[in-house]
């Protein structure tokens, strides 16, 4: 697992440094963004080379602090400094959760190493606690839930998902490198590190799918309505993490981890393509003021379009292997476990792959096709990315005329564009069902010593049984299965709505007023935060 992850974060991070060296050329804190950038990925190895709790948390709380520097990188701008501080306490929010499970680890079974922590875990599997006098609650279940609760933070489940759009105020690399590689996986990581843990409280495991369910699909609605080009993808993040949630809940620990490795890859190259286009538009970020720049900027383009058909789950690509596996494995879990939650929790992964589709192919549409919109645009002002005086690029202000990235740019998307089409070929047999890559049963699974299961909530190798029969076969199998439907349905409303008859899209808008209201308002969670909790801090 660790040796997994710290090729993920190593390899995103290499290509984040080389990005950086064309996006941020000609901003005045070049240097101060390289050393930040260098320490947010150590503090991320150090967080998944630990082999104890408290060595975890000191990167755990390092990658807060530099995601906290990031995020403020343009420390003149009023919205950075807002969304930085509001990343840190939503965090410290987490971290006090997390803090609390550590030390029922300490007070329960003893010890904070790792091996020993789980060889030792039985003596609490009977073991209860009186939190509130008369109400006797389990020590795994207290436990769990607050380590999960730090996890709720960090990796930006409902309701602590509220800094992550707004960390989207730091430059573009930043960005994917928080979303893809680095702080928002911790979350993932720490629980499927703790599966001995949480193995042992089926309510535990019931409270994260409810949560991850709801993240899944409710943030991913948020995205359909949203107009910023980096928002949009912040916004799939939330929902593609929520992903993640499910599977741990559902006791597939390997699929979400490899879902989170599948996911690195593409969305950085999301993020990485959005800042390619934001260089070529001249800082703007706004859809509605962007469309026709396929012809402009072709290697963005398919680029864009390789991490797109990853990202909703297209048969064939890395994204597939994953996220299917997760759906499978709720469906499993829904036709076994009692409960609406399991119910709930299959409903909601597979209804968020049609808004994935949907607001994925929405921002293709609104960025690379239709009527050149950035003519009229560009008498208004310039976007909201400029400030003049901090700005990241000086350079092409004059010409209005879109243009392609220079290649230390476009060199990473493409290099990320590669693991986005092959990674989850190659890699789900061996990761996932124990097999070799072409699905003959021969080695044991991958991440056998690090990721502990109870044989009976063992869903993952039950899928392996009925569904798994090699790449190829999974593959043309999902053409026939419901998610892949639903993605149909989401890029054929996309495409009707943004292409054929883009007229159509206002008079949409018009008749869903209301609930296109509260999506932008993003169900008034921002609101609920800064007046109940954060008012009388602010004043």
């Amino acid at each position: 697992l660790t040796a997994m992850m710290m090729v993920v974060v190593t390899f995103v991070s290499l290509l984040v440094h080389v990005y950086t060296i064309g996006y941020m050329a000609e901003d005045d804190g070049y240097q101060r963004f390289f050393s930040y950038i260098s320490l947010f990925t150590f503090s991320m190895l150090m967080l998944v080379m630990s082999n104890n709790f408290v060595q975890l948390f000191f990167g755990w709380e390092a990658v807060g602090l530099v995601s906290y520097l990031l995020i403020g990188f343009w420390f003149k701008r009023p919205t950075a400094i807002f969304a930085n501080l509001k990343a840190f306490l939503v965090n410290r929010v987490g971290d006090f959760g997390f803090l609390l499970g550590i030390a029922g680890v300490l007070y329960w079974i003893g010890t904070l190493d790792y091996a020993t922590a789980f060889a030792n875990a039985g003596v609490i599997r009977d073991m209860s606690v009186e939190i509130l006098p008369g109400h006797a609650w389990s020590v795994p279940t207290v436990i769990c839930i607050c380590l999960f609760i730090g996890a709720m933070g960090k990796s930006a489940q409902v309701p602590l998902h509220v800094w992550l759009p707004d960390s989207m105020e730091g430059p573009t690399p930043i960005s994917a490198l928080i979303h893809a590689a680095t702080m928002v996986t911790a979350g993932i990581f720490m629980v499927a590190r703790m599966s001995p843990l949480f193995e042992m409280s089926p309510a535990a495991l019931n409270f994260i799918l409810f949560i991850g369910a709801t993240t899944a699909f409710w943030t991913g609605l948020i995205g359909m309505v949203q107009n910023d080009i980096k928002r949009v993808v912040a916004y799939s993040t939330l929902s593609q993490l929520g992903y993640m949630t499910v599977a741990l809940g559902v006791s597939a620990y390997s699929a979400a981890v490899f879902h989170l490795m599948t996911h690195a890859f593409f969305k950085a190259l999301l993020f990485l393509a959005a800042g390619s286009v934001i260089i070529g538009m001249h800082h703007e970020q706004d859809m509605r003021k962007m469309g026709g720049l396929r012809k402009y900027m072709p290697v963005t383009f398919w680029t864009s379009v390789i991490g797109t058909l990853a990202l909703i789950g297209t048969p064939f690509f890395s994204g597939f292997y994953s996220k299917d596996t997760i759906i499978e494995a709720a469906k499993l879990h829904a036709h076994e476990a009692p409960g609406w939650v399991a119910t709930y929790g299959y409903w909601a992964v597979l209804l968020g792959a049609f808004v994935t589709s949907f607001y994925s192919f929405r921002l293709l549409y609104m960025t690379y096709f239709g009527e050149e919109r950035f003519r009229h645009a560009h008498h208004d002002a310039h976007g909201h990315d400029v400030h003049h005086g901090d700005d990241d690029h000086g350079h092409g202000h004059g010409a209005h005329e879109p243009h392609e990235s220079p290649w230390v740019v476009t060199l990473p998307l493409v290099l990320l564009a590669i693991p986005s089409i092959v990674i989850g070929f190659v890699t789900a047999g061996p990761m996932l069902f124990g097999t070799d890559m072409m699905g003959h049963h021969a080695q044991p699974g991958f991440f056998q010593g690090a990721i502990d299961i109870d044989a009976a909530r063992d869903t993952l190798a039950r899928v392996g049984e009925e569904a798994w029969h090699g790449p190829v076969a999974f593959a043309l199998h999902g053409f026939m299965a419901p998610a892949f439907w639903l993605v149909l349905a989401g890029f054929a409303l996309a495409t009707a709505m943004y292409w054929w008859k883009p007229g159509l899209a206002p008079r949409v808008a018009h008749a869903l007023r209301l609930p296109i209201r509260v999506l932008e308002n993003k169900y008034g969670m921002d609101d609920l935060w800064i007046k109940g909790f954060a008012g009388g801090g602010v004043r």
